[in-house]
């Protein structure tokens, strides 16, 4: 397997996402230099995020994130290329890390389900599918927790989070999500999966309509957070 995974390569080169230089065998979308430059967040700095993100209410139960998303940094470079640049399967490589390497946590949570957040239908339209999806798939197959995509839709085409301040990103956020299938979440716990988490608004939002319909426990749950609000976030 290894010599046909070699002779691939040296057919049909890969190359990394941030650098550009070419992928040996073991090497994933990302070279290893690249990938030792992502800083992992402490146990400290999660905490102190999930104080500063959903303490004010009982809407989200608990979270947890894998890395500091850093602006114009590797990690940038490969969710950039999630996004926008039709690389899904980047989503199912970082889901199974994130899976992978928090296991203890999400286990200990119990979940019945994960849940992506949802995009706003012309948005997957005009992107094809839905980055968070493909995250939460990586997460379901390391863990195996079934994901659902049917039970929450986005019903309002929000606008960027970012400068907007906490009034108004409450108000931008208000009413985005609608729970299609309210019998599928009552009596369950949710983990709720995004790439970034930035303001936790938009998880805010979205905890709330699952709790308003039955959710007992829903947890957040990212790619990365970024220390500092940056330029993308939900």
């Amino acid at each position: 397997m290894k010599i046909i995974s070699e002779l691939f390569d040296f057919i049909v080169p890969r190359f990394c996402i941030s650098c550009d230089v070419q992928l040996t065998t073991n090497e994933i979308f990302t070279c290893k230099s690249c990938m030792a430059q992502i800083k992992f967040l402490s146990d400290a700095e999660i905490s102190k995020e999930n104080k500063r993100k959903f303490k004010e209410t009982n809407f989200v139960d608990d979270y947890t994130s894998l890395y500091v998303f850093e602006e114009s940094g590797k990690l940038q470079d490969l969710i950039h290329a999630l996004k926008y640049s039709k690389k899904f399967k980047i989503g199912i490589f970082l889901g199974n890390i994130l899976g992978e390497q928090k296991a203890d946590s999400i286990n200990s949570w119990n979940a019945d389900l994960v849940i992506p957040v949802p995009l706003f239908h012309l948005k997957k339209i005009e992107r094809g599918y839905n980055q968070a999806y493909f995250i939460a798939k990586g997460i379901s197959k390391n863990l195996g927790i079934k994901t659902n995509t049917s039970i929450a839709k986005r019903i309002k085409d929000t606008a960027t989070q970012t400068k907007l301040n906490k009034i108004e990103r409450n108000d931008n956020m208000q009413n985005a999500f609608s729970i299609r299938k309210p019998k599928l979440v009552k009596g369950k716990s949710v983990i709720v999966v995004d790439d970034v988490i930035t303001t936790g608004t938009t998880i805010l939002e979205l905890a709330k309509m699952l709790k308003e319909n039955g959710a007992t426990k829903v947890y957040a749950l990212s790619i990365a957070t970024p220390l500092i609000s940056h330029s993308i976030g939900s």
